[in-house]
C-alpha cells in the first residue's frame, strides 16, 4: 500500500501521560520508536521538540474525552499538521490492546492515509463553544431546582402548578417568597396574583391552602437563592458571548433570518459548526455529522435499522425546536412544500426525521425538498440573507402544474376535470 506521510507520529493519550510512537520509511524499511511523556506541560513541550527532532510532519491523536485537547493546544503551536481520529474508526484487532501497540496502529495507519480528520474548528469558535456549552449546562441546572422548587410546594400541598403555567413568573415568584416570609393567609396570598391568571379566584385559593413546614421555607429559600445564583451566571456568560461575537456577528445575523431561528440558536449553531462551510462538501455531509440522519445498517440487501446514530454533542439540540416551529409554519414556502409531502405520504410529519433530506438552495431552485431551519445553511456561506419565496411560490412560479394537481385531486374523488386556460382557449382533458 502506498506511503502518503514517510515521516508520521501517533499519541495514545491518557490522564497523566501520552505514548508516542514516530514512524520513519525513507527509502527503506519503516521504522518506529516509542517514547511515553507526561501531560504536563514541560512533558508536552518536550514531545513537540522531540518530534520536531525527528522530522515529523504529521501527527494523529484519538480523540480521548478532554484529555487530547491539551496535548493538541502545545502541538498546534509547532509546525506539524494535526488529525483527530474518531476511536470508532481506528480500531485495532482484538487482542493486541496496550498503549505502545495502539501508537504503533495509530502511525500505521496514518502512514498510509487511512484516517478520516474529525472536525476542530478554529480557537476563537472554541472558546465560543465552550462559553456556550456552559450556558446550556446552567440552564438545566435551573431547571432542575425550579422541578425542586415544585416537589417541596407539593410536598407541603401548595398545587400553584394547577392554577399558574409558569411558578417562576411575577405571580409565582411573589407567591413563593411570601411564603418563605412565613405568610400563609391564602386571601394575602391571592392578592398577589396578577390580573392576567385566567384561573378562578376560588380555585386560586384553594390551591394556595396548604401546609407550611420550616422544613418547606428553608428548601424555599435554598432553591430560590440558586435560581437567583444560576440567573446571574447565565447572564455574564450572555455578556461575554457578546464581547467575543464580532468574528462571527455577520454568520448570527444570517442565520437569524432563517424562520424560525433565534439570536441564542443561531449563536449556538455557529459555535458548533463554524462560519467556513467548505469542511461540509454538501448539506448531507453537514447533517451527517450532526446525527440528524439515519445511521448506515445494511447487510444481503436489507437495511438492518435506520436509527440515529450519536453524532456531534450540542448541534442536534438547538436546532430540534427551530424545526418544530418551521414544521408548524404556514408563511414559508419550505414549510408549505414539506407539509405537501406530508400529506402525500412522501415524508413523515414529523420534522426530525425529515432532517435527513436534502435541503434547498437559497436562490430558490426547488431541487431539493424543503426542510427545517438547520438544513438551510447554503445562504450563510454566501454571505447574503436568506430570502423567503413565501408560501404561494410554487403557485406564482409554475401555475400548470399546480393546476394539474389539483385536477388529479378532483379526480381522485370521482369527477371529470377539464381545465382550459383563460388566455388561448386550448382545453386540457385530465
Amino acid at each position: 500500500m502506498e506511503v502518503l506521510h514517510p515521516r508520521c507520529a501517533a499519541l495514545d493519550v491518557h490522564k497523566d501521560t501520552v505514548v508516542a510512537g514516530v514512524r520513519i520509511a525513507d527509502g527503506g524499511p519503516a521504522k518506529t520508536e516509542v517514547r511515553t511523556f507526561d501531560t504536563t506541560t514541560p512533558g508536552l513541550l518536550a514531545l513537540s521538540a522531540w518530534l520536531a527532532e525527528q522530522g515529523v510532519t504529521h501527527v494523529a491523536m484519538e480523540a480521548t474525552g478532554i484529555y487530547w485537547r491539551p496535548v493538541w493546544h502545545v502541538l498546534s503551536d509547532g509546525e506539524v499538521t494535526l488529525i483527530l481520529a474518531n476511536a470508532a474508526h481506528v480500531k485495532n484487532v482484538p487482542g493486541r490492546k496496550t498503549d505502545v501497540a495502539d501508537a504503533v496502529w495509530l502511525a500505521d495507519l496514518l502512514a498510509h492515509g487511512l484516517i478520516r480528520p474529525s472536525f476542530v474548528p478554529e480557537a476563537a469558535t472554541q472558546e465560543m463553544r465552550a462559553l456556550l456549552r456552559t450556558r446550556k449546562q446552567l440552564v438545566r441546572e435551573q431547571a432542575s431546582h425550579v422541578q425542586r422548587l415544585q416537589k417541596t410546594l407539593e410536598d407541603a400541598n401548595i398545587k400553584l402548578t394547577s392554577v399558574l403555567t409558569n411558578i417562576m413568573g411575577k405571580s409565582g415568584r411573589a407567591i413563593i417568597e411570601a411564603l418563605v416570609d412565613k405568610q400563609a393567609d391564602p386571601e394575602a396570598l391571592l392578592a398577589l396574583v396578577q390580573k392576567g391568571v385566567k384561573a378562578p379566584a376560588e380555585k386560586i385559593k384553594a390551591a394556595l391552602t396548604g401546609r407550611v413546614t420550616d422544613r418547606h421555607r428553608f428548601l424555599l429559600r435554598l432553591h430560590l437563592q440558586q435560581i437567583d445564583a444560576l440567573d446571574a451566571a447565565i447572564a455574564a456568560i450572555d455578556a461575554e458571548v457578546d464581547r467575543g461575537l464580532d468574528p462571527f456577528r455577520q454568520a448570527v445575523e444570517l442565520l437569524r433570518s432563517i424562520p424560525g431561528v433565534s439570536d441564542l440558536t443561531a449563536q449556538v449553531i455557529v459555535s458548533e459548526i463554524g462560519t467556513d462551510m467548505s469542511r461540509f462538501p454538501t448539506a448531507g455531509h453537514l447533517v451527517s455529522w450532526a446525527g440528524l440522519c439515519p445511521r448506515n445498517d445494511e447487510s444481503a440487501g436489507k437495511r438492518r435499522s435506520s436509527r440515529l446514530r450519536h453524532g456531534a454533542p450540542g448541534t442536534a439540540s438547538p436546532c430540534l425546536p427551530p424545526a418544530d416551529r418551521f414544521a408548524m409554519a404556514q408563511d414559508d414556502a419550505g414549510a408549505v412544500r414539506l407539509g405537501r409531502h406530508t400529506q402525500e405520504g412522501q415524508l413523515p410529519a414529523s420534522p426530525v426525521p425529515a432532517a435527513a433530506t436534502p435541503a434547498r438552495t437559497q436562490e430558490g431552485h426547488l431541487r431539493r425538498r424543503s426542510l427545517p431551519p438547520h438544513r438551510r445553511l447554503p445562504h450563510v456561506a454566501r454571505r447574503h440573507p436568506l430570502y423567503d419565496l413565501g408560501p404561494d411560490h410554487l403557485r406564482r412560479t409554475s401555475p400548470e402544474t399546480h393546476a394539474k394537481r389539483l385536477a388529479q385531486q378532483i379526480t381522485k374523488l370521482g369527477f371529470t376535470c377539464t381545465i382550459e386556460p383563460a388566455s388561448t382557449g386550448t382545453e386540457v382533458s385530465i
